[in-house]
């Protein structure tokens, strides 16, 4: 039997049209949790940059994997989806910080393909603003003068990244972290209300959280941040806390890893693209309107970042004493 010139070339371009298809087409990011948070803004900002950006001819999928701060992500693609190269699953320091006290179950941060930090937030200490302390150093001074009087709150409870900022805070200040009054909240929203009620009288929250608590007219104060340098926007004038002699920094890094067999080939293409998306000024107004901070790597640097990441989370854990979970 033979083919008319015309199928031969439709089956010829079907070839071409298979060949051509990479790891960013028909592509997918998993968020580990319910839509709306973290885990969701991250996917939905690389949804938005690799369209805009041309870097993808269709919209990335995006599913949800509930569970665990993504404990049942992690497990779930090293168990089951090792290989796929067009599947990214997003992250953040809240994993790292799980997996360094052992609640992704047997799997720990060399089982899986770093790809990409994408974005930051950092901590920020934040008193309301009729508060006595003006400075991070009047806070620390009250700390060593009678700690009973303080009472930290956060969202998230013990071992939660708001409590180990607020731990953090506490040893600064030669407080045992483990002896600091600590109210644990459902979110930054609820402890932002008890600190303007009198509840509490220091709130170890978020920089972003702040500023969208202050634009919505919280009456709070921000006494300092958490981060190597002094962030840009609304906070430009307030000090970091090593501006202020407190060696404190909390970096809360959002990104993506894939699959521990995904190969070479497609885990290049990735972490390039992200390399090269990242650097322009369209990707920083996406990430700006987002409310996260500069804070770009991906490949071999972001693995080195997040293994030491993991092993200062898992030495801050033994330092505060917390349960490890086997």
């Amino acid at each position: 039997m033979k083919l008319s010139s015309s199928l031969i070339g439709l089956a010829l371009a079907g070839v071409v049209v298979a060949a051509s298809a990479g790891p960013l087409d028909k592509s997918e990011c998993i968020a580990g949790a319910k839509p709306g948070g973290g885990f969701d803004l991250s996917c939905k900002l690389a949804q938005a940059a690799l369209l805009e950006g041309k870097y993808s001819a269709d919209p990335m999928r995006i599913t949800y994997m509930p569970g665990g701060i993504g404990a049942v992500a992690y497990n779930t693609v090293i168990a089951q989806r090792p290989a796929e190269g067009n599947t990214i699953i997003a992250y953040s320091s809240g994993s790292l910080l799980n997996l360094a006290q052992g609640k992704f179950g047997r799997y720990n941060e060399n089982d899986v393909r770093w790809l990409s930090a994408m974005g930051a937030d950092f901590g920020a200490v934040v008193v309301a603003e009729d508060s006595p302390y003006k400075t991070l150093k009047d806070l620390m001074d009250a700390v060593k003068k009678d700690p009973s009087k303080l009472v930290f709150g956060a969202g998230g409870t013990v071992g939660s990244q708001d409590w180990m900022k607020a731990a953090l805070i506490a040893r600064a200040g030669g407080l045992d972290p483990r002896k600091m009054r600590f109210v644990a909240f459902e979110g930054g929203g609820e402890a932002s209300t008890a600190l303007q009620g009198g509840h509490v009288q220091v709130y170890s929250g978020d920089a972003s959280e702040a500023v969208t608590q202050m634009d919505g007219g919280a009456k709070i104060r921000v006494l300092a941040v958490l981060a190597d340098k002094r962030l840009p926007g609304k906070l430009a004038l307030v000090p970091t806390a090593k501006e202020q002699g407190f060696d404190i920094e909390w970096a809360i890094i959002r990104g993506f890893y894939m699959g521990p067999k995904v190969s070479d080939a497609d885990f290049n293409v990735w972490a390039d693209t992200f390399k090269k998306m990242m650097a322009t000024p369209e990707f920083d107004k996406l990430r700006t309107e987002r409310g996260l901070f500069p804070f770009s790597m991906a490949g071999a640097e972001l693995d080195a970042y997040v293994k030491r990441s993991v092993q200062n989370y898992r030495t801050l854990v033994q330092e505060f004493g917390l349960n490890v979970a086997k």
